[in-house]
């Protein structure tokens, strides 16, 4: 189950990451196409499905991450003796990004 995940943030990650940041970072802003207004997307990210999706998409891409900079750090850098600390810190940082997430996607009003 745990590679599932991993293989599933990556997935999504690099399918759906690279568009949003297309949108919402390039052509959005650079009027290359039409801008959603504010009361649209808010309505949009009040939906509890939209809400969902952004959590698992956020879930996932923090702990594909986090296994991925766990490897490197451990076997690219040889820090094999730190393994625990390594482990912890990437983990622990997926787990507190993930917690944040869900936070601040319960409170949009």
């Amino acid at each position: 189950m745990l590679w599932l995940a991993f293989s599933a943030g990556g997935m999504l990650s690099a399918l759906l990451v690279p568009v949003l940041l297309l949108l919402f970072g390039l052509a959005f802003p650079l009027g290359l196409l039409p801008a959603p207004d504010h009361a649209h997307l808010h309505a949009l990210v009040r939906s509890p499905v939209t809400r969902l999706v952004l959590l698992a998409l956020t879930v996932l891409a923090l702990f594909h991450a986090a296994h991925r900079l766990r490897y490197t750090v451990r076997d690219g850098l040889q820090l094999k003796r730190l393994e625990r600390l390594v482990d912890a810190l990437c983990y622990g940082g997926a787990v507190a990004g993930s917690a944040l997430a869900a936070y601040l996607l319960a409170t949009i009003s």
